[in-house]
């Protein structure tokens, strides 16, 4: 027998997103879902077969609602490239739960960094990136990386611990990091330049 109308898929997704956003994703079952629709759980259940389901839908939610926060151009720190590092950053910090839920849980296992910034996703970041420093794509890519280290290793701190935020030394570091590696990337053209003409 169907479920009545008032509850839809997406409905039980929001819900769900909810949960993960607030508790942990660990806290998604099909009865903590229902509780917050006031329903049964059958509706959960005809939609979803399984709670797994759910959750990997919870997670594409995720990564939009994680994408929308990297854009978000709210708080402006100088810099598309800066805003979106710290915007990472303070993901980990507001967004804790879903942090975990997108980068904790072995998401990268088997996945070398190439692989990483060669990705699709990173696209619009790459371009970004390239038209902020000058350089080329290949740069841009490298240049990234670095980004990427750095300003992962310092969410995953602030995910995984109690950290005082220190919003004005995360700028000043990530500002220094930046202009490194758009100098580093340069400097290894010039020199990668010079070798090819001694040959």
């Amino acid at each position: 027998m169907p479920p009545k109308a008032r509850i839809s898929k997406e409905m039980i997704i929001e819900e769900a997103f909810q949960i993960a956003q607030k508790q942990g994703v660990d806290k998604i079952t099909a009865r903590s879902i229902s509780e917050r629709l006031k329903c049964s759980t059958q509706p959960v259940l005809y939609y979803f077969a399984t709670v797994e389901e759910i959750k990997e839908a919870v997670y594409q939610q995720a990564e939009v609602y994680h994408t929308c926060w990297l854009m978000n151009k709210e708080c402006d720190y100088g810099t598309p490239m800066l805003n979106i590092g710290m915007n990472y950053i303070r993901f980990a910090v507001e967004e804790r739960n879903l942090f975990h839920l997108l980068f904790q849980p072995n998401e990268f296992s088997g996945t070398s960094i190439m692989d990483l910034i060669q990705s699709e996703e990173l696209e619009p970041v790459i371009q970004i990136l390239q038209q902020e420093a000058g350089v080329t794509v290949d740069e841009a890519r490298e240049i990234f990386t670095t980004l990427f280290i750095f300003v992962h290793g310092y969410a995953s701190m602030f995910a995984n611990n109690e950290m005082t935020y220190d919003e004005e030394l995360l700028v000043t570091s990530l500002t220094k990091v930046f202009l490194g590696a758009i100098y580093a990337a340069k400097e290894v053209k010039k020199l990668n330049g010079k070798n090819e003409g001694k040959k």
